[in-house]
């Protein structure tokens, strides 16, 4: 009785020993089965990365090596094969000095397939860091040549049409200021026409006076045509019309020739000039063409020589004052306080005007091109952005505030002569 138990007993414990081992064996399979869908995963994001990486190296124009620590080609992109002519396989295992071109390559570079090529060279480090090799990235000279030609392009039509829209400004400034240049050239023009008119008639007194005389008159009839053509008189009063008609032609002159250098198309010149008279003249030419209500106060120190271009800083200080014109516009009484004054090798003038001053929103957007308050039609938005342009190109700044008595300030910072 007692074996028969002990047989059970162990049969029993052997079952289960059985069954532990069937256990851990499902357990192991559904680990392995886990593992291989873990491994498939990777093996498909492997698959992918490899694919992304090969894709992108084929679609590089620059050419790419790869190489180890003693300089022998790993891999190559396809950007260097179709360069040189050889295929990935024929380069890998070769040295990388092979790709270099000796002295007698460089002697025919152009003509024995010698390509020069800008170069960069960066280690490559393992996971903890060992140095594994280099990567070397290039591109040929001839794109990079290519490259800044199209840029220097590029950068040549900017310049031409940042002159174009220059000189456009400039002649939408002329076109407001037709009526007070016409006006401006009316006074010494009408003067001149006065005197050619009265010299016109002196000269037919004196040549009667002059063809009797020569005629042989009696000296009694001469002295009496000399009397009646009033020829003492004609000879005092000659002095002063000639003086007159010269003042009258210069001034003419001088008001054409201010025109002139302000029209012109500028060829970025550089010469030292008066600050305070380009100011006058281009305050004057607006307060010309303004309405009569509109007055401007001058407060400039003497002397302020500045180096630039007189004719693009008349141009700023124009788009100021036209620009006080338009802020005043309506009002009763329009005014234009300009006030200099110099300091540590710069000069600062300001404009304030009366007007409503420039809208909080608007402040900060003052200078951007195209950028207006005023009606379709009526302003380019481009003045203010030229001025800020011109300036900063003197080396000098331009902004834009409200007063706290009321009306807009510009301030124009201009460095003196000599000091910068």
């Amino acid at each position: 009785m007692l074996d028969s138990l002990a047989a059970a007993t162990g049969a029993a414990a052997e079952d289960r020993v059985w069954l532990d081992v069937i256990h851990k064996m499902d357990e192991v399979y559904n680990d392995l089965l886990k593992y291989e869908v873990a491994l498939e995963e990777k093996n498909a994001a492997l698959e992918d990365s490899q694919q992304f990486i090969s894709s992108v190296l084929t679609s590089m124009s620059d050419i790419l090596i790869v190489c180890s620590r003693a300089g022998v080609i790993e891999s190559v992109n396809q950007a260097l094969s179709a360069l040189i002519g050889k295929s990935e396989d024929e380069l890998r295992g070769r040295p990388i000095f092979d790709l270099l071109a000796d002295e007698a390559s460089r002697q025919l570079a152009g003509t024995a397939g010698a390509l020069p090529v800008s170069l960069n060279c960066t280690p490559r480090f393992s996971a903890v860091g060992k140095l594994l090799g280099m990567v070397v990235t290039g591109r040929p000279i001839g794109e990079l040549q290519r490259a800044y030609q199209a840029l220097r392009r590029a950068h040549e039509e900017l310049k031409h049409t940042q002159q174009q829209l220059l000189h456009a400004e400039k002649m939408a400034s002329l076109g407001r200021l037709v009526a007070g240049v016409a006006h401006e050239l009316n006074n010494p023009i009408s003067f001149v026409l006065g005197n050619a008119v009265a010299l016109r008639k002196y000269a037919k007194r004196i040549g009667a006076y002059l063809a009797a005389m020569h005629g042989g008159a009696p000296p009694d009839e001469c002295a009496r045509l000399k009397r009646e053509l009033r020829i003492e008189n004609i000879l005092a009063d000659l002095p002063s019309l000639i003086d007159g008609t010269v003042e009258g032609a210069e001034r003419t002159r001088d008001i054409v020739d201010g025109l002139k250098r302000f029209s012109a198309v500028d060829r970025d010149e550089r010469e030292r000039f008066e600050l305070v008279s380009v100011v006058e003249r281009a305050v004057h030419w607006v307060a010309k063409a303004a309405p009569e209500r509109f007055q401007v106060e001058l407060n400039l120190p003497e002397p302020l020589a500045v180096v630039g271009s007189p004719g693009q800083i008349q141009q700023v200080v124009m788009n100021l004052a036209q620009n006080a014109v338009d802020a005043t516009a309506g009002l009763p009484q329009a005014r234009l306080a300009i006030a200099g004054r110099s300091a540590d090798g710069w000069v600062e003038i300001e404009f304030h005007d009366n007007g409503p001053g420039i809208a909080a929103e608007n402040l900060g957007r003052i200078f951007d091109p195209f950028f207006t308050t005023k009606p379709v039609g009526k302003g380019t938005g481009l003045g203010l952005a030229i001025s800020y342009g011109i300036v900063e190109r003197h080396g000098g700044k331009l902004a834009a505030y409200n007063h706290a008595e009321g009306g807009a300030v510009f301030t124009l910072l201009l460095p003196l002569a000599g000091v910068a």
